[in-house]
């Protein structure tokens, strides 16, 4: 996280923490419980000039809301700054509900302008249907790209001529999985293998190892979820010219609308949904041109090698501005 708020020119840092425990088969009460339970535990360390906690994987505005509803309580006054992602009325914004999938969607159009041979409908396998896979999917399917396989964590369908990802949507937000919809049934494994321009990770991290690699068949892989490809992974697919966009640069959408959140939270400044926009667009483009410039002059590195060089040496001048490093 230090590492992607960095790359972005965010003034952010820290990690990521959570439950361990499964949502799926919980009721609204629990979670609400569960959610109260957590700020109990950590609200000392909360805060929004300490630590702001922010959505992932199974949670949403409405849990984000219980958290801040109940560290108020806590504290014993009103801090809506000390966590985003929350619902409007409390002082969310409309572009974080989508905000990691813009951010992904960005950086693939970016991504083909540097291609001029790119098909004019790019095929993409979309592994994970979320918030994040989700949104993508809408957004790649609406600007024409042949969406030819989705999946969640009960498996995936697949249909070589494209996908109708509205009824899909349509499907998922009734409570259905994807893998009950009409096409050929495959598993998230077989998803991974597709013959596609695209493969989108939306789901977990290491999904991609030194196990599988070298049956990727895709010519791009965008990280939207956290650590999908593992280390070992990375070396096969370099050695495959299939390029990877790294999660720190991929899905960095969801934590710059977070800091527009928290920013517009502290200050009680209310910013124009177009002007957040302008500037996400801004700061995601700014970042793979710095990104993928590096990666092209050194010629002898990836694009996540190239992301981590132009990070950690912000943060290094950062600390030598300090007087920490020499």
């Amino acid at each position: 996280m230090s590492l992607k708020n960095s790359l972005a020119g965010l003034p952010y840092g820290g990690g990521k923490g959570g439950v361990k425990f499964n949502p799926k088969d919980k009721n609204k009460k629990y979670l609400d419980k569960i959610s109260r339970a957590y700020v109990d535990a950590f609200y000392k360390d909360l805060g929004e000039n300490i630590d702001i906690p922010a959505p992932d994987v199974y949670t949403s505005s409405e849990i984000m809301g219980w958290m801040l509803d109940q560290f108020e309580k806590k504290i014993g006054q009103h801090q809506p700054a000390m966590i985003t992602g929350k619902p409007i009325e409390l002082g969310g914004i409309a572009l974080r509900s989508d905000a990691t999938a813009r951010g992904g969607y960005i950086i693939i159009k970016e991504l083909f302008h540097h291609f001029k041979n790119s098909p004019s409908r790019p095929t993409v396998a979309i592994q994970g249907f979320g918030n994040a896979g989700l949104n993508i999917a809408k957004m790649l399917y609406q600007d024409e790209f042949v969406v030819t396989a989705v999946s969640d964590s009960k498996g995936g369908i697949y249909d070589k001529s494209g996908l109708d990802i509205n009824k899909m949507i349509e499907k998922k937000k009734n409570g259905s999985s994807v893998y009950e919809c009409l096409g050929k049934k495959i598993t998230n494994q077989e998803l991974l293998e597709l013959d596609v321009d695209i493969l989108i990770l939306a789901a977990l991290e290491n999904q991609i190892t030194a196990k599988n690699a070298d049956k990727i068949k895709t010519e791009q892989i965008i990280e939207l979820a956290n650590g999908p490809v593992d280390s070992s992974a990375d070396k096969v697919l370099w050695e495959k010219k299939i390029m990877v966009v790294p999660d720190i640069l991929a899905n960095a959408g969801g934590v710059i609308v977070s800091y527009f959140e928290w920013a517009q939270n502290k200050t009680g400044n209310i910013l124009d949904e177009q002007f957040l926009e302008k500037k996400l667009f801004s700061i995601m483009e700014n970042s793979w041109h710095q990104v993928y410039g590096l990666f092209k002059d050194r010629g002898n590195i990836d694009l996540r090698t190239s992301a981590y060089i132009i990070a950690v040496e912000r943060i290094l001048k950062a600390e030598k501005a300090r007087g920490n490093l020499k």
